[in-house]
C-alpha cells in the first residue's frame, strides 16, 4: 500500500505541476489545450501538486 501511495503522489505532483506551469504561461504545450494561460489552472494545479506531495511525505512515514 506504501508503494501505490508513493507512485500516485508523485504522480499527482507531476500532473499538478504541468497543470500550473500551463496555467502560468510558462509552458505552451500541447498548443490546443485549453488550459494555457489560464489562471485558475495555476491554482487546480498547485492544489493538486500539494495533495500530491501530503500522499508522497505520508507513504513515505508510514512503516
Amino acid at each position: 500500500m506504501r508503494f501505490v501511495l508513493q507512485v500516485f503522489g508523485v504522480a499527482l505532483m507531476l500532473s499538478g505541476g504541468l497543470w500550473a506551469l500551463q496555467g502560468l504561461g510558462l509552458v505552451m504545450w500541447p498548443a490546443e489545450s485549453f488550459m494555457l494561460a489560464e489562471q485558475r489552472w495555476a491554482l487546480y494545479g498547485t492544489i493538486t501538486f500539494l495533495i500530491g506531495l501530503l500522499l508522497f511525505w505520508r507513504a513515505a512515514r508510514r512503516r
